[in-house]
Order: C-alpha cells, then sequence, then structure tokens
C-alpha cells in the first residue's frame, strides 16, 4: 500500500467500487426492512456514505432528488453539535429550515468512528408516510405556513453514546397518525447506519483509517477531474429559458415564473434562478438543497453517464438562487408540496441547456410525479394513509422516443402495484393503463400518458393531490409538439362526475371513484419526419390512433400497413398549412392553435 496522501491505482479502484457498493447495501436494507409503501413499494428514500466533513463520497442507487440534500442536511447537523459527537452517537432531522427539505423527509445521521475518531458518515433520508399536519399524509400544497405543515425537528440527537432518547421517539411517536409505520421505517433508517458501520469497519481493517480518509478524498477529486474535463470539451455558451407552474392552488390559476440561466465557461457551468417567482403561498416552495439538487441532475445530463454522483461533481457546478424566492424560500413558508416545483425546475433547467445542446437533451417530461394521499380512519377508528407518487412519461429524445411508464428521471421511484395498494388500503384499483394520443408528437414521440382509477371503500376520507400541467402543457422542442395536459375527475363516466382542479384537498366518501391522467411528455422533432413505420408500430401498440397517425404524422393506414404514396401527398399538404420555414425550438402549444410562421429559436 503506497502512502495514505498518493493511494495506488489499484487500490483506488477496489476502494471506489467497495464503497458505493455499501452505499447500495443501505439502499437495500431500507427497502427491505421499512414498513410503509411509500418506501417499500415506491422507494422514495436515498442512502449516502460521507466524509467526517460531511461532503458526499458515495450514493446508493435512489433518487437524483436527494443528490445535494443529504450534505446540506449533514453539514448543518455538523455545524449544530461541533465537538460535542462521540461514538454511538446518531442525529435526526427534518427542519427544511435547518437543512432539510420537507417535513415527510426525516434524515438520519451515524457518525463511523475509529481509533476515537470520525472516519465517516452514514447517511439517510426517508419520506415518511406522515408527519402530523392538518392533512394527512403531511404533504398538502394548499398549507400556508410551515406550522401547518406538521412535527419539525431541527438538528437533535436521536442516539446519544448508543442510548436512545426516549423523549424524542415519544414525542414523534405521538404526533405521527400512523406511529407503527413511521416508527418502524426509522428503524430501518437505523438498520441501514448499522450495515454502514460494519461495512466501513471491514474496509478500515482491510487498508487502515487513514487510508480510508485519503481514498475518500482521491474518489471526490477523481470525480472533480472527470466533471471539468468534460466540461471543457463542451462549448462554450449562455442560454435562458423559461416556464410556468400553474398556480399554487391558493392563488387558483395564477401562474408562477421559472427561470434559469445557464453559462457554460471552461471547466465550470453555472445556473442562476434570479427572475424566478417570489415564495408563493402554498406549499410548493423550493429549499435551496432541492433547488441545487435539481440543477445538478439537469447539468449532469450533458455530462458522461458513468460519472459518480457525489462531491466532486457540486465543484464544478454553481446554482445561484436569491432567498425569498420560490427557488430559496425563507421563513415561514410552506413546501410541503415543493416536489412539484423540484421537478419543474428539472424540466426548466433542461430547456435551457436544449438550447446550448440540442443534441444531448430530450424534450418536456410529463412534469414530474403527481402526489396522491387518501387518509382517514376506518369505522373501528384505525388510521389508514395511503401515499402515491404517480410518473411515467419522457420527453423525446434526440435520438430515440420518449420513455413510456418509466420513472421521472428526478424520482427514480418505482410504481406501488394496484395488488399491494387494495391489500394494505381501503381502495380498489379499477384501472391503471396508457393513454393513447396523449404523447407530444414528434420525430421522436414523447411519453404517452398513464391513467389510474381508484374506488374508495371506507366511509370517508380526505383526497389530496399534488399535480400541475394543465395549463402549462409539457413542451416540445425542435419542432416537437408539446404532451397533452393532466386531468382529475371524480365518479367519471357517471352523472355525479366532476372535473377537478389539479390541485386538490377534499373529502371523498365510500364508492367514490378518483381518476387521475398524467400529463403526456413533449415530442422532440418535426412529427412529419417521424418514420412512418415507428407511426404504424405506435398504431399497432395502442399509442397512438390511426386518425391521430393522419392528423399528427401524416401518415395514412390501410388495413394496418402504411400507405405510401397517400401518406407523402398528406405529409406535403400539412406542410404546406403549417407554414414553417424552420421548425421552432419551443413549441408550447399544437401548431393548428399558433399558426404564425416561427423563426428559428423562437418559440409559439
Amino acid at each position: 500500500m503506497t502512502a495514505p496522501h498518493a493511494p495506488d491505482p489499484i487500490a483506488f479502484e477496489l476502494f471506489r467500487n467497495a464503497i458505493v457498493a455499501l452505499a447500495d447495501e443501505m439502499a437495500l436494507t431500507i427497502y427491505r426492512a421499512s414498513y410503509s409503501g411509500v418506501l417499500k413499494n415506491i422507494m422514495d428514500y436515498s442512502t449516502a456514505l460521507c466524509d467526517a466533513e460531511g461532503r458526499l463520497v458515495a450514493q446508493g442507487l435512489s433518487l437524483p432528488g436527494h443528490l445535494c440534500s443529504i450534505p446540506v442536511a449533514l453539514q448543518a447537523s455538523l455545524a449544530h453539535f461541533g465537538a460535542d459527537l462521540a461514538e454511538g452517537d446518531v442525529l435526526v432531522l427534518n427542519d427544511p429550515f435547518s437543512g432539510g427539505m420537507h417535513l415527510p423527509d426525516i434524515f438520519v445521521f451515524r457518525p463511523l468512528f475509529r481509533q476515537g475518531r470520525i472516519v465517516a458518515i452514514a447517511a439517510t433520508i426517508c419520506h415518511h408516510t406522515d408527519v402530523g399536519g392538518r392533512v394527512p399524509g403531511s404533504n398538502a400544497s394548499d398549507s400556508t405556513e410551515i406550522f401547518q405543515e406538521g412535527l419539525r425537528i431541527p438538528p437533535l440527537k436521536l442516539y446519544d453514546r448508543g442510548v436512545p432518547n426516549a423523549t424524542l421517539l415519544a414525542l414523534i411517536e405521538k404526533n405521527v397518525r400512523v406511529p407503527d409505520r413511521v416508527m418502524g421505517d426509522l428503524r430501518a433508517q437505523l438498520a441501514a447506519c448499522a450495515i454502514a458501520e460494519r461495512g466501513l469497519a471491514d474496509l478500515v481493517s482491510a487498508y487502515g483509517a487513514d487510508t480510508v480518509i485519503a481514498l475518500m478524498r482521491a474518489v471526490t477529486d477523481h470525480t472533480e477531474r472527470l466533471a471539468r474535463a468534460a466540461f471543457a470539451a463542451l462549448p462554450d455558451g449562455e442560454a435562458s429559458f423559461e416556464d410556468w407552474i400553474d398556480d399554487d392552488q391558493i392563488d387558483a390559476g395564477r401562474p408562477i415564473r421559472l427561470l434559469c440561466r445557464v453559462a457554460k465557461r471552461g471547466e465550470r457551468m453555472v445556473m442562476d434562478w434570479t427572475g424566478s417567482a417570489p415564495q408563493v403561498k402554498g406549499a410548493i416552495n423550493n429549499t435551496l438543497s432541492y433547488t441545487r439538487a435539481a440543477s445538478f441532475t439537469a447539468a449532469k445530463c450533458v455530462l458522461p453517464p458513468e460519472l459518480p454522483n457525489n462531491d466532486g461533481i457540486f465543484r464544478v457546478v454553481e446554482v445561484i438562487a436569491p432567498p425569498g424566492t420560490i427557488a430559496n424560500a425563507v421563513p415561514p413558508a410552506a413546501c410541503a408540496a415543493r416536489g412539484l416545483t423540484g421537478f419543474r425546475m428539472v424540466d426548466c433547467a433542461m430547456g435551457a441547456l436544449a438550447m446550448l445542446y440540442p443534441d444531448r437533451i430530450y424534450a418536456a417530461s410529463e412534469g414530474g410525479n403527481t402526489g396522491i394521499t387518501i387518509g382517514g380512519w376506518t369505522e373501528d377508528r384505525r388510521p389508514f394513509i395511503y401515499v402515491d407518487f404517480l410518473s411515467g412519461a419522457w420527453g423525446g429524445r434526440p435520438w430515440a422516443d420518449g420513455l413510456d411508464g418509466n420513472t421521472n428521471m428526478f424520482a427514480n421511484m418505482a410504481s406501488h402495484s394496484a395488488e399491494v395498494i387494495e391489500a394494505e388500503h381501503p381502495l380498489e384499483v379499477l384501472r391503471n393503463e396508457f393513454v393513447p394520443d396523449t404523447g407530444g408528437p414528434g420525430r421522436f414521440r414523447g411519453g404517452v400518458s398513464i391513467r389510474r382509477d381508484w374506488r374508495f371503500l371506507e366511509r370517508e376520507a380526505v383526497l389530496q393531490v399534488r399535480a400541475d400541467r394543465r395549463t402549462h402543457r409539457p413542451y416540445g422542442l425542435w419542432g416537437g409538439e408539446p404532451g397533452t395536459p393532466s386531468r382529475n375527475v371524480l365518479n367519471p363516466g357517471t352523472e355525479a362526475e366532476q372535473v377537478l382542479p389539479a390541485k386538490l384537498t377534499m373529502t371523498i366518501r365510500k364508492g367514490d371513484v378518483f381518476r387521475h391522467d398524467l400529463p403526456g411528455a413533449g415530442g422532440w422533432g418535426d412529427p412529419l419526419e417521424r418514420d412512418p413505420d415507428a407511426v404504424r408500430e405506435d398504431v399497432a401498440q395502442g399509442f397512438v390512433t390511426e386518425q391521430a397517425a393522419a392528423r399528427d404524422y401524416g401518415v395514412v393506414l390501410a388495413a394496418g400497413a402504411v400507405d405510401r404514396a397517400a401518406t407523402a401527398a398528406l405529409r406535403a399538404r400539412l406542410a404546406a398549412e403549417r407554414g414553417w420555414t424552420e421548425p421552432p425550438s419551443v413549441s408550447r402549444r399544437p401548431w393548428r392553435e399558433a399558426r404564425s410562421e416561427p423563426a428559428r429559436g423562437e418559440e409559439r
């Protein structure tokens, strides 16, 4: 073994893979040991190993949305406790204004000691089913201040020198609606930290504590070098992109501006959110850590995919977000539903990057997952809370169609299976299906919408929905059309059918059926340049109807086959009606709704 400050390449590569595998093992531990569906089925959690200063060294294969949140929360905790840390301590927090993101996301950190000093820190973050507050699930978008949203935990010790903080644990248990799930999930986080402690002990036994510390620094330094080299190989430039959130549910119908300016110079990139809307009344305000996570996620999309997720990335991407804005809210802002804004920021940042690197960036996704919570009490006064996050459509890519039925890139979550939903909650899943003609038409089609219907089986419950992209559709790029808007319907197909707003908190009763349609994703490139055989296959698979094949793609089918002559004639006619000289860079409305001739670089 070489000196700790200069590890040899073989030791470095073995260690790098070992510590990433350890972070993955932590993630699998939570998956196997957790109680709630939001963890064991949807997998809304992350794990990581950090160095003694709180810098991210390895993140488990989990959520990009947590890419920056762990070091921000951990460093806030370390600053709070200073030297007052001992072996056996476990730290906990969830307060968005003390390093956290939103209250359901509880961080648990365990400093890992060897030879009387901290060598590394095990980190976990889990979205908990409930942390109290005015609405079951603690995730409503119509709260107006943080005090309505649930139990706030500043940096505290969950364990002190190996002794559990019984007072704090009792306080948590008495302030949540489903204590068995919440306390069980906290134990899963502790188990993951124990796995990290065991794995680190093995690494220290193999390498020695000094070498482990040096190798962790080498891992992040290596990532920084790779990131700098990758940025240096890209053309320099600046671009900005504007997008709009529909509203915050409080000021219904009032759009909320997102503005991202990207500047790439040499080996670095700056993402500046100055000009985005002031923080809003509703609970969709971002903390700075979540804005940074959205920015880093978008920036990574123009970097090599094998680049590790650690502190080395953070050193070369600067994120600017003025305090008091929706990108960096200050107290007493509500932020329970801040996930919506984070997802939309990814789309906005990707739009700016598309103007610089059009061959690398795909069109808008469905706008991020839709959060749905149904909570109440059974007839015998037992609490139930169903939490789900639906996503499933990627925008058309410069080289391929958008993905159908796949989690949003920023989420990396699983789909909650119908069988588990019905077994664990008073719900019946009536349908879970793709919706044809919803993906934005393009040379490469956007992913299609998913529709899910639930029938409620108990006496009464609170239904809370956090959705968007109703009035501001997922944009298409370089001639691609936008995807279709989201839709909420109560009791569809009945005399009592009611179209609901995108964001809502309401009471439902036994027998009510709630339907949600995700937005479709945007298309990429001119739809009239799509391979007619690809359109024919879309029709065969049920993603596109024959009528839409002709209307949107100019493809005429006869007995399931492409009529080549009729298709050529129809495409020529549609191109003449459209009247383009150049494809528009961004499309927010179908061309039939905006027939003015756009120049390249303009939107419609």
